[in-house]
């Protein structure tokens, strides 16, 4: 498969399953069920039904319930863009119009300070560009 086609399926999965839980919804749904053509109405009753899931997972199982939501239409996705790549031009329209750019995100800022400390055994800090791994940290330790 043109990995194009994949990158555009695993993005509108990924846009998809969020936008569900949004007020953008209501015009994002009809929108993908037109692109699967004579099986909208099913195709809309089963966006239904995920949104469904969606809006009923604890806040707690939000993550898995959206990862939950990408790995269903994912494939639909991808199958749909096989059968006719021209569709791939719709569902980056609708990615255009509605799917969070990745400028307008605010940025993560973590600040860990831990002063005056002697650890034994290991300490394991991972984070967006900086790891801290140590056996043995005597002192302070700012990041």
């Amino acid at each position: 498969m043109d990995p194009e086609l994949t990158d555009i399926a695993t993005r509108g999965a990924a846009a998809l399953a969020g936008l569900m839980v949004t007020s953008a919804w209501d015009r994002v749904k009809p929108r993908v069920a037109a692109m699967f053509g004579h099986r909208a109405d099913s195709i809309s009753e089963e966006l239904d039904e995920t949104q469904a899931e969606l809006a009923a997972a604890p806040d707690n199982g939000r993550e898995s319930a959206l990862q939950s939501a990408e790995g269903e239409w994912q494939p639909k996705l991808r199958r749909l863009l096989v059968n006719d790549p021209a569709m791939a031009a719709e569902l980056r329209s609708i990615l255009d119009e509605f799917a969070p750019k990745a400028t307008e995100q605010a940025p993560i800022v973590y600040h860990n300070e831990l002063k005056d400390m002697t650890v034994h055994g290991t300490v394991l800090q991972v984070g967006h560009g900086k790891v801290v791994q140590a056996d043995t940290i005597n002192g302070d330790l700012n990041f």
